[in-house]
């Protein structure tokens, strides 16, 4: 199990994109997810990765919008400052 420096939940509360990750156990897993749905951010990171387009995916996820994209990216962006991640046996 990793844990997370905290400083990326803080950045959450202060960017309203942000805002439309969710974290529920009960929606993927528990595993951060676009406003709730169950398209976990991995999906959307995926398919740009791809070689999908913004349009593409919208067009496949009609219940997508334009700003859940850009959260996706926004959060891994996020993620990926994170200073600190320690492994737990």
């Amino acid at each position: 199990m990793v844990v997370h420096n905290w400083s990326i939940m803080n950045a959450m509360t202060l960017d309203p994109l942000l805002s439309r990750i969710t974290v529920d156990p009960d929606v993927s897993h528990g595993k951060p997810s676009i406003r709730g749905l169950r398209y976990p951010v991995k999906l959307i990171q995926e398919l740009l990765s791809s070689g999908m387009s913004v349009d593409e995916v919208l067009e496949d996820y009609d219940d997508l919008e334009r700003e859940d994209i850009h959260a996706a990216l926004l959060y891994a962006a996020k993620l990926s400052q994170v200073k600190s991640t320690r492994k737990f046996a």
